[in-house]
């Protein structure tokens, strides 16, 4: 067995993502499906883990404190975008995505239950591949595995954890795709002159200073501190949640508190948040995660599955791809923002929100950015789809 410390698994996280950025510049196939790099690159180097595997020659293992570290930055900076001024103005897309989101989570456990009842199996096997893994992912997996196994359902944790792998790559794989093709089917376009400057994030018309503060230097300075002081008062917010009883992921903490900062700024003025060079921190950590997430993802894992699992799996990528190209793009408006959101949505909806808003960066950085994706994908992904995921599936084991 090779172990790779902290320091090699960054290393190789970031080799993949140069890999991943030289193929999407001369692979043209990887350009024309809007398949994120991060995804390009650490699902090559997972390929080949795999292979060392197969043959026998050795198991790599990875320091992977990094990656939470990352998680957590991103999601922090993800908060500071919450700004309240322009959530209003766009309530109603925010509605539709939860009802969105709610809908997808039954469906998902509806399919995956019916497969298992059809096949002669346990509802309860049926839910390990159902939204514990696909919309809730490696942490809704690991939460809610060892409860099926308490329930009677042997090796729960196993088969939720490597179905949340296949759900990983199958939302970074389907969501530029689908965008992709709506995109160019229906020739639909977007302006950023057609975008309200209360809605239009931080990526269009940031605030880019070119003076310095005394105290604490240039604004990219500045922005980092407010950071890592919102992402260090946050893990006091998730360890207080903790102690209440309640089970959130480890990022919700900064996320809650890069919101509290952000909108004390919008409303009270008492200082300056740089939402230009935050938001360039939240890309760097963004890469980061996923470089090193693909590129530790143990792919044998899939080998293991039985047949029923395989088929559940294939059923959640037909229904994903279907309610993404026939219902989300058109209950969203049937327009440009709607066919960059319907690619977030199979991002969060398979895999996660990181994977999502890779999604979005991917198609946008071909076509045109989109203010409602931006803004609204990752709030709900990161804010609702698990508190809602949890109800569910928590009703669902108890019927």
């Amino acid at each position: 067995m090779l172990h790779l410390d902290l320091y090699q698994t960054l290393s190789i996280s970031v080799v993949a993502l140069i890999v991943g950025h030289l193929l999407r510049r001369y692979v043209k196939v990887f350009v024309k499906f809007c398949i994120p790099a991060p995804v390009i690159g650490g699902i090559m180097f997972s390929l080949f883990t795999l292979l060392i595997h197969v043959i026998g020659e050795c198991t790599i293992t990875f320091d992977e404190t990094l990656k939470q570290v990352m998680m957590v930055f991103f999601f922090t900076s993800v908060g500071f975008t919450c700004n309240l001024k322009a959530l209003r103005q766009g309530e109603k897309t925010l509605i539709i995505l939860i009802a969105l989101t709610v809908t997808i989570i039954i469906c998902q456990n509806m399919i995956s239950i019916g497969v298992a009842r059809t096949l002669g199996l346990s509802k309860l096997i049926g839910m390990t591949a159902g939204s514990i893994p696909m919309i809730g992912g490696h942490g809704t997996s690991g939460a809610f595995g060892p409860i099926l196994e308490n329930l009677g359902v042997d090796g729960a944790t196993t088969l939720c954890t490597a179905a949340a792998t296949f759900g990983l790559i199958a939302g970074s794989l389907i969501g530029g795709p689908i965008a992709e093709h709506l995109i160019e089917k229906k020739h639909l376009n977007s302006s950023l002159s057609d975008i309200p400057q209360t809605l239009a994030p931080q990526y269009f018309h940031a605030d880019i200073e070119e003076k310095y503060d005394d105290a604490l230097g240039n604004h990219y300075t500045v922005a980092l501190y407010q950071l890592i002081i919102a992402a260090g008062l946050g893990t006091l917010i998730s360890h207080m949640l903790t102690l209440m009883g309640l089970t959130f992921p480890i990022y919700i903490g900064g996320l809650i508190v890069g919101a509290i900062m952000r909108n004390i700024s919008e409303f009270c003025g008492l200082y300056t948040v740089h939402m230009n060079a935050i938001s360039q921190y939240g890309d760097y950590s963004l890469s980061l995660f996923l470089g090193i997430a693909m590129c530790t993802l143990k792919l044998w894992e899939l080998w293991d599955l039985a047949l029923p699992l395989i088929l559940m799996l294939s059923a959640q990528l037909v229904f994903m791809v279907c309610f993404a190209y026939f219902i989300a793009y058109r209950v969203l408006g049937k327009d440009y923002d709607a066919a960059v959101l319907t690619a977030g949505i199979c991002g969060f909806g398979m895999g996660a929100t990181p994977n999502a808003m890779a999604n979005i960066q991917a198609v946008c950085s071909k076509y045109q950015p989109s203010s409602k994706a931006y803004l609204f994908i990752p709030i709900v992904g990161s804010m609702f789809v698990d508190f809602l995921n949890s109800i569910c599936i928590t009703i669902i084991i108890n019927l």
